[in-house]
């Protein structure tokens, strides 16, 4: 039976790659983005995550098999938490209803492995309390200082939290979704290309971001574990966040995870 699923982020990047890897083998995708797609919306905002969850009712039916939370953006600036963070909760618990009517329900979500680099804790801290205003204003406040760049790796930072700590519960494993997450490290989309347009660059950043296995990924390397995690065949992963980063979890924490 062909399978429904949501991507948000479908116009570009990773989102892209899976749209096109899962409508190339055959399945529905209902792609949300702020252009170039079935629904053009924007998730930093209440009525755009509201016009997500209608407008997919209303492509759908009500009964979607996927959801791939991957829309993102990396500014240092308060858009950044209200997309990474917000948007992907609304997206989740949005949708949480309409996977219920699926035989074999998924759910995945784009993290990334920023959220193992320094954060800043006060603003991790009001993500987490589920106060977007008050994130939104620390957001605000470190938008104008050298700590703007914590923005982006805070918000995947408690995203990859709040999929620890929903997963295993009634809601997601206790409904029969699994609900995991995955952490990119550089891959070469529209978000990263600045920085890796010279070997110079590429290189500083990977310095940063230490890939020894292989380098930079293109964006169909992190679709193709996606389309997977989203499929009828996962059926035990759960709460898990998966680093697609070619190494760079496994240099800088070592034996720190265990």
């Amino acid at each position: 039976m062909t399978r429904t699923s949501v991507v948000t982020g479908s116009a570009s990047g990773i989102g892209k790659a899976t749209r096109e890897l899962l409508e190339g083998r055959g399945e529905r995708v209902v792609g949300v983005d702020l252009h170039d797609a079935d629904l053009t919306l924007d998730l930093a905002t209440a009525e755009g995550r509201a016009a997500m969850v209608e407008g997919v009712r209303r492509l759908t039916g009500g009964t979607v098999d996927a959801v791939f939370a991957v829309a993102g953006i990396s500014l240092p600036a308060p858009a950044t938490v209200a997309v990474n963070y917000f948007g992907a909760v609304a997206t989740l618990e949005g949708l949480r209803p309409y996977l219920l009517r699926s035989a074999a329900p998924r759910a995945v979500v784009v993290s990334s492995m920023a959220a193992l680099h320094p954060v800043d804790d006060d603003l991790v801290a009001a993500i987490e309390r589920g106060d977007e205003a008050a994130a939104l204003n620390r957001a605000e406040l470190l938008a104008g200082e050298p700590a703007g760049q914590l923005i982006y790796g805070s918000s995947k930072k408690a995203i990859s939290r709040w999929v620890r700590r929903q997963a295993p519960g009634a809601a997601w494993a206790g409904a029969g979704i699994p609900l995991n997450a995955i952490g990119p490290g550089v891959i070469a989309t529209p978000m990263t290309a600045e920085m890796i347009s010279t070997e110079e660059k590429r290189a500083a950043l990977l310095e940063v971001v230490p890939m020894p296995l292989n380098g930079v990924a293109a964006a169909d390397t992190v679709a193709r574990l996606l389309a997977w995690l989203g499929g009828a065949e996962n059926t035990h992963l759960c709460g898990q966040v998966i680093y697609v980063d070619g190494g760079s979890d496994a240099v800088l924490r070592g034996d720190s995870v265990w």
